[in-house]
């Protein structure tokens, strides 16, 4: 029999928090110990989350949370400017964090990776939890050796508040592993708008888009002498992201460093 897991969830009213609760609740190894949110402190989950009758506890402060719960996860669904704190928290108190926010600086994630080997506790932080969305970084990193010519265009919901998203970020990043770096478009080239030919990252363009309707999209487009290549993928609801975050807290209890990516524990 798989141990049973405890876990405290960031973010429970959030459209994703809402999915990890549920996810928590169906899978059996999985129990829910408390929630923080950033209001309605020592009321219980069902009095703010009308879908569950969860008599867990709600905390506002993190620290007391973990000094009154025991618990083994922390899933972090909030903000980027919560997520370092908590994540940070989670590592000082023995927790181990599996992390859904994006916006974390070179220099924070480095700092938490130390931490997280000093304690020797697992921490996972993924841009994208959708395991689709994870084969579309992994393709399009292997088709940058053939086709160094790419934009990428990440479109999402209006309420989204970095960008470019932590996806399109991630797969340049993997993009620029493969990729021979240079200069897209005419050396001459010139913006007639500011800001009309995207993102300039490693000479490769990122295009953001943000509208009323979109979920997470992404599509990345390879340029080559007579041929183009297209790699896309859609998440139409939230609960496309929770297979993702199942395998991190299922993987995160065997791990003792940060990984950034969940490309790093798919096989």
């Amino acid at each position: 029999m798989t141990d049973l897991i405890k876990i405290v969830i960031a973010g429970p009213r959030g459209r994703m928090g809402q999915e990890a609760v549920k996810l928590v609740e169906e899978t059996e190894n999985f129990q829910l110990v408390a929630v923080i949110d950033h209001k309605n402190n020592g009321r219980k989950l069902a009095d703010i989350f009308p879908t569950t009758q969860s008599q867990v506890k709600v905390y506002t402060d993190i620290e007391d949370c973990f000094q009154n719960e025991q618990a083994d996860v922390l899933i972090d669904l909030t903000t980027p400017e919560t997520g370092y704190l908590h994540t940070k928290t989670a590592l000082l108190h023995g927790v181990r964090p599996v992390v859904g926010t994006t916006g974390f600086t070179q220099d924070e994630l480095t700092e938490l990776k130390n931490l997280a080997e000093e304690k020797e506790l697992g921490c996972i932080i993924a841009p994208n939890f959708a395991i689709g969305a994870i084969l579309m970084m992994k393709f399009s990193q292997m088709a940058a050796k053939y086709f160094p010519d790419v934009e990428i265009m990440e479109m999402h919901h209006d309420q989204k508040l970095d960008a470019p998203s932590g996806t399109a970020v991630k797969t340049a990043e993997m993009i620029k592993e493969n990729r021979l770096s240079h200069q897209q478009g005419h050396e001459d080239e010139k913006e007639t708008i500011g800001g009309a030919r995207g993102a300039d990252y490693d000479g490769m363009r990122i295009h953001s888009v943000r509208l009323p309707g979109l979920v997470a999209h992404q599509q990345v487009l390879f340029g080559a002498e007579g041929q183009t290549l297209t790699i896309r993928h859609d998440s139409y609801n939230r609960a496309s992201f929770m297979s993702g975050v199942k395998v991190s807290v299922e993987t995160i209890m065997s791990l003792d460093t940060l990984v950034y990516g969940l490309e790093h524990i798919l096989v």
